[in-house]
């Protein structure tokens, strides 16, 4: 049996169907889970709350962490280090493996082009001090022979029916509304972005493969493009002129004072004035698996809007 801790997010329903293909048995485990495929076990939990962690992992073979949190660094401080604390003790408790699907905030924001798995963890945010923190604490863990685990790093992300998705929110939701898509900083710079089905399917190929575990891995992810040559391709695919409203780092400050979201977002825009370029040649090579090229992932996220 395997189960998914954090099964609603952004990538938990997409891995929920390819463990199908490794395993019979799935638990979804979260505060309000819903089946995916029709015989999932539904597992009600607050991943805060340790005992409800060690009930949701028991009996688990695989536990992939997938939770996602509200984007409010107060919230990612008092909770992501408890989480994981929580998950790893139910791990090591049952002898669970643990995959844990991250982020690359905490990678030094100097060292984005290229990204690989072996770049300097030197996070310069708030939130990215925080991931470096819980990524550390699976990889003691993992060294000191307590815990067979891997993590698995995506780049920011898009994919069908993804709501937190930067790219989605900036540019095919405000271009079927009739709006100018919205980007940060310079369009200039190169960005690329991981593609959720490819990320899950990936996730499920490394839990149940043996020798990826003691590892970090890089999530399949197709070329970067300049923010200019993705507005291109999506009002391409959706029919519009590619028109774009550029923001500044000043005018997001600006708009901080007014929404919580740009206001939390303010310390991550370094990742749109420079070359932002996540490098998966470990992954695809190991695996033989090439990401979904750009524009066919553009055709079918188009298809959700």
């Amino acid at each position: 049996m395997q189960v998914i801790l954090g099964s609603g997010g952004a990538i938990g329903i997409d891995l929920a169907r390819e463990l199908k293909k490794f395993d019979n048995k799935i638990r979804l485990a979260s505060r309000n889970p819903k089946k995916v495929n029709t015989d999932d076990e539904l597992f009600r939990c607050d991943l805060t709350l340790p005992g409800e962690v060690d009930r949701a992992v028991s009996g688990a073979d695989v536990a992939y962490l997938t939770a996602g949190l509200p984007y409010k660094i107060k919230v990612w401080q008092k909770q992501w280090p408890l989480i994981m604390q929580n998950v790893i003790s139910a791990c090591k408790k049952h002898k669970t493996k643990l995959v844990f699907f991250d982020n690359i905030y905490m990678y030094n924001p100097e060292k984005l082009n290229p990204m690989t798995e072996e770049t300097e963890v030197r996070p310069s945010s708030k939130k990215g001090k925080v991931r470096a923190e819980i990524a550390q604490m699976i990889l003691d863990e993992t060294a000191a022979g307590n815990l067979k685990a891997l993590i698995a790093r995506a780049a920011d992300f898009y994919g069908p029916g993804i709501n937190n998705s930067v790219l989605n929110e900036m540019t095919f939701k405000n271009f079927k509304a009739g709006k100018k898509a919205n980007w940060f900083s310079s369009l200039d710079k190169k960005h690329n972005f991981t593609y959720t089905p490819d990320a899950a399917k990936a996730t499920a190929l490394l839990g149940n493969t043996e020798e990826a575990y003691g590892q970090v891995w890089h999530l399949p992810t197709a070329e970067a493009y300049t923010g200019k040559q993705w507005i291109e391709m999506i009002a391409t695919e959706m029919g519009v002129q590619p028109k774009v409203q550029v923001a500044p780092k000043f005018l997001v400050s600006v708009m901080g004072l007014f929404n919580s979201i740009m206001k939390e977002f303010v310390e991550m825009l370094y990742q749109y004035d420079r070359d932002y370029v996540f490098d998966s040649s470990k992954f695809e090579t190991k695996f033989k698996m090439k990401p979904t090229p750009v524009k066919e992932a553009i055709k079918e996220v188009a298809k959700t809007f």
